[in-house]
């Protein structure tokens, strides 16, 4: 095989490198890139990789004679490399696409790791927030509570006048005891002076009737005497 050909073999094992670049070896990508290397130009007839595995037979078999035909041969590889040049735009196209998607991939997955990261962030955030309501919500309680205890406390007057009506109502009350107790007294003095006028009251009383019984016998004794003695003066 001449330099030329050697040359042009080169270049198309660098073609199906750039192929075999330009999609990962996945199944889903090797289907997409049978699709690729099969598909039709803009005008109809056999696939570039077909035509191009023609055009490049033909070439090595013109060069493999040995005949002097170099004009055939310079006329199939000029023919090769432009059917090669039009292969590769595609594939150079789909290259760039590829990378560009690698890329955006590689971008979507960062900026993906960012917002999961920001989305664990804010949710921690909001549980540090719910604890800090929660104890925010107690000290506000607390605080009310106090200044109700305040309110309480200052509507109250100051413990000098406190302490003075206490004095005062101490007093009061030992006063009022003083004279409950002098009330009691004076009461059973006069329940002891009231007892003794009863007493006196009935002695009197039995004193009266004795004297009105006395008298009466007294009366009755002198009745019956004067009766007596009138008797016998009737009957001389």
């Amino acid at each position: 095989m001449s330099v030329k050909a050697r040359r042009i073999s080169g270049r198309l094992e660098t073609v199906v490198t750039k192929v075999n670049y330009a999609f990962d070896p996945v199944d889903d990508d090797k289907i997409i890139r049978n699709r690729l290397l099969t598909r039709t130009t803009t005008t109809r007839g056999e696939p570039p990789l077909k035509k191009l595995q023609k055009k490049f037979t033909s070439f090595v078999l013109e060069v493999d004679k040995d005949e002097e035909n170099y004009d055939e041969c310079g006329r199939l590889a000029k023919a090769f490399l432009q059917e090669l040049s039009t292969f590769e735009i595609p594939l150079l196209k789909s290259q760039a696409v590829v990378e560009a998607n690698r890329r955006e991939k590689e971008s979507f997955n960062e900026v993906k790791d960012e917002t999961e990261r920001q989305i664990t962030q804010a949710k921690t955030e909001i549980e540090d927030l719910k604890k800090q309501l929660e104890e925010s919500k107690i000290d506000r309680l607390h605080k009310e509570e106090c200044e109700t205890i305040r309110k309480l406390i200052s509507a109250q007057p100051p413990r000098s006048e406190t302490e003075k009506v206490i004095y005062e109502l101490n007093k009061e009350i030992a006063e009022l005891e003083a004279e409950s107790t002098a009330s009691w007294r004076l009461l059973e003095l006069r329940k002891k002076q009231f007892a003794l006028l009863l007493h006196v009251v009935d002695e009197l009383q039995n004193t009266m009737e004795d004297e009105q019984k006395s008298l009466v016998d007294e009366i009755r004794t002198a009745l019956d005497d004067q009766r007596n003695v009138t008797e016998p003066m009737s009957v001389d």
